[in-house]
């Protein structure tokens, strides 16, 4: 008696040749597109709206959080730059994680928006975060893991890259 494999057990979804794993696959990082682009905005405005955040010192500015931070942090030599001028840090990381929010959410050069926010989480994980223990309690560096997947593969669906690429897939007769 013969057994066989059957490949063809569940139904096309969308067009002929795409069953309902090709839809998942597809649409798998847009959730975490979704959730990284708002929380990337909030951040930036949330700095960008708080005026004490932005001083060189006192309660809640980023000038008494480097300076507590900079004996615990991987490398105090990053620390002290943004020292040199705390203000001008604040402005841009809360600027960095605005653009970087709006690129992830529409898909605007998403590769290089999430490059952006992995290198955002990577300094905030080396300075800020570092000191947590065990590791995992600081934030930065799961926001470090989740920007990688999109780093990776850009953004595939409901993005204006996705449709850049169409539209040049369209010019050039379907070849690209």
């Amino acid at each position: 008696m013969a057994h066989s494999t059957r490949t063809d057990t569940h139904s096309p979804y969308l067009d002929g040749d795409r069953d309902w794993r090709d839809t998942a696959t597809r649409y798998a990082l847009l959730p975490l597109r979704v959730f990284l682009g708002v929380t990337f905005i909030y951040a930036g405005l949330d700095k960008l709206t708080d005026s004490s955040f932005f001083a060189g010192s006192g309660s809640g500015s980023v000038g008494d959080l480097m300076r507590t931070v900079r004996d615990s942090s991987a490398i105090p030599a990053l620390v002290d730059l943004a020292l040199k001028n705390p203000s001008g840090f604040g402005y841009a990381i809360a600027f960095g994680e605005l653009a970087v929010g709006i690129g992830t959410l529409l898909g605007l050069l998403a590769r290089l928006a999430a490059v952006g926010g992995a290198l955002i989480s990577l300094s905030l994980w080396l300075t800020v975060s570092w000191a947590s223990d065990p590791y995992y309690y600081g934030n930065d560096l799961p926001y470090l893991m989740a920007w990688l997947p999109l780093v990776l593969a850009g953004a595939s669906v409901f993005s204006v890259d996705a449709a850049l690429r169409a539209r040049r897939r369209q010019r050039s007769g379907g070849y690209r």
